[in-house]
């Protein structure tokens, strides 16, 4: 990635930092990685292999308390290789990833789970204030 503030850029959503599991296929091989954080567009997935660019692909996230993981359709927005890590332009390799819902995809169900895993990481305060400033693009800190 050449610069990360434009990673930041492509983010529409206020991310939680967070670590989950995460298994996927590539091909014959299976991967299991893990999230270093999450929004309700998507997540960044930690890992030495990141699939190409526009990869759409399903996921399974491991969320602690449920029974089963949530099956999740996502899409490769951005990637940070190996080399912008020993660059140190970033601080962990790995793949933007972009949820994409289609019919018959629970999207109620991992827009809940989602939001419940944001305020267990960041507390309901500051998530609400996230959760406005994303959606007004105000600044919750700036004077009035």
């Amino acid at each position: 990635m050449d610069d990360a503030s434009e990673a930041d850029d492509r983010r529409s959503d206020a991310r939680a930092p967070i670590e989950l599991k995460v298994e996927y296929r590539r091909l014959n091989a299976f991967f299991a990685d893990y999230t270093k954080n999450i929004s309700r567009g998507g997540t960044f997935i930690k890992t030495g292999k990141p699939l190409p660019i526009g990869t759409e692909f399903l996921f399974k996230l491991f969320v602690p308390h449920l029974e089963a993981p949530l099956c999740i359709h996502g899409e490769v927005q951005w990637i940070v290789s190996e080399d912008d890590v020993a660059a140190g332009t970033e601080p962990e390799a790995g793949m933007g990833i972009r949820f994409v819902y289609r019919d018959g995809d629970p999207r109620d169900e991992i827009t809940r789970t989602v939001e419940r895993l944001m305020v267990d990481s960041l507390g309901q305060r500051l998530y609400t204030r996230l959760m406005d400033k994303s959606r007004t693009g105000d600044d919750p800190d700036a004077d009035s």
